[in-house]
């Protein structure tokens, strides 16, 4: 009983969460016919739902890193964070149909992963630490896959004409997933040092004799969590998508800030993850969430969302505008002029993060 107490305890968040979601869809009728202003309030409310659920997400996420090894414990973060955001797309895409959503969201991803969390990582570890040291061979690796990915499903489709699309969209699906297969493989196979790195200081403490901790979570505790928090997100999503789009329906806010709210839904628990491993001198971690993230939501979102468009008829607006194909490469070439040499500082966060604020306020402009 008082393992249940604790357990409870500790996962308060996660509860606040449940209490919103039993609330939520009871009261989703009345909460859309009561105007834009109630509808966007509780919009608010369940994003905030959302975020606590994420954290604890996030912990769990944490423990899982530690119990079974860098790649794989962020792996299971940012495949998480790709669940939930595929999941969210579905559901907005069926109850209001918008064919630059999905675009527009893997966009905001990649900027959010690349120029939000890694540039702020690296900006508050660096202002830390200094020189943050990690694996350069896995930022190259990440940088030109996401570059691949992005041209081949974002920037060529602009040029493909509208009779062909099915056909490149069935190419991309294909060159997608062969791309994912083969990045899987080197993650966890043969070349999963590729996404190490061995912490000079670790070994020192690994070295001296450590006391066990008090109260250790199961990993079926952590792995079970973590896919009911995944789950409680997506059915939170269902309710909080309509009353947001009520909520800004005729406000004047550009279409792109429904993409930038899902992608920042499903990047809180990576953006926790990362911050706290900045600050603890893990810049490791931070790169295989942010650039690992960027990928998966590219190569895993893309070929799911363009079987769904297969299957319907209807195709998505997947090329990117003049504008976001110019931020992404400019992001892409500062990614890899800053992960080059296996140290990272105060300054490089500072360009990415300068990115990030400039991505924002071309959104606000609605550009």
């Amino acid at each position: 009983m008082n393992t249940f107490l604790k357990t409870l305890g500790e996962e308060k968040l996660l509860l606040v969460a449940v209490i919103a979601a039993f609330i939520a869809f009871p009261a989703e009728h009345a909460i859309l016919s009561h105007g834009n202003t109630i509808a966007l309030v509780s919009g608010i409310a369940l994003v905030a739902a959302i975020i606590c659920a994420s954290m604890r997400v996030a912990h769990h996420a944490e423990l899982l890193a530690e119990r079974v090894g860098d790649p794989y414990g962020t792996m299971i973060l940012t495949l998480s964070a790709v669940l939930v955001e595929v999941v969210i797309l579905a559901i907005m895409m069926n109850n209001e149909p918008s064919p630059t959503l999905v675009r527009d969201t893997i966009y905001a991803a990649v900027m959010l992963d690349i120029n939000g969390i890694l540039g702020l990582a690296a900006l508050m570890g660096g202002l830390k630490h200094g020189e943050q040291s990690y694996n350069d061979d896995s930022a190259r690796t990440y940088s030109v896959m996401i570059l691949t990915a992005m041209g081949v499903s974002m920037v060529v489709p602009e040029f493909i004409p509208e009779g062909d699309w099915k056909i490149y969209s069935a190419f991309t699906i294909g060159a997608m997933v062969v791309l994912y297969a083969l990045f899987l493989r080197m993650q966890v196979g043969p070349h999963s040092y590729f996404f190490s790195y061995s912490y000079p200081e670790k070994r020192k403490r690994a070295a001296q004799p450590t006391a066990e901790p008090e109260h250790k979570t199961s990993l079926a505790m952590s792995i079970g969590t973590l896919l009911f928090g995944v789950v409680l997100i997506g059915a939170l999503a269902e309710v909080m998508s309509k009353a947001v789009d009520l909520g800004l329906e005729g406000s004047g806010a550009p279409p792109v800030m429904t993409a930038i709210l899902v992608a920042t839904i499903s990047a809180a628990p990576e953006i926790l993850t990362a911050l706290r491993a900045a600050l603890a001198n893990r810049m490791q971690s931070v790169v295989n969430i942010a650039l690992g993230a960027s990928l998966s939501t590219v190569i895993l979102t893309v070929p799911v969302m363009e079987g769904m468009a297969l299957y319907s008829g209807q195709p998505f607006q997947m090329a990117m505008t003049p504008v976001q194909t110019v931020m992404i490469f400019i992001t892409l070439l500062v990614c890899a002029i800053n992960l080059n040499d296996g140290e990272t500082n105060a300054i490089e966060g500072m360009t990415h993060f300068v990115l990030f604020a400039t991505f924002i306020t071309l959104s606000l402009l609605g550009l």
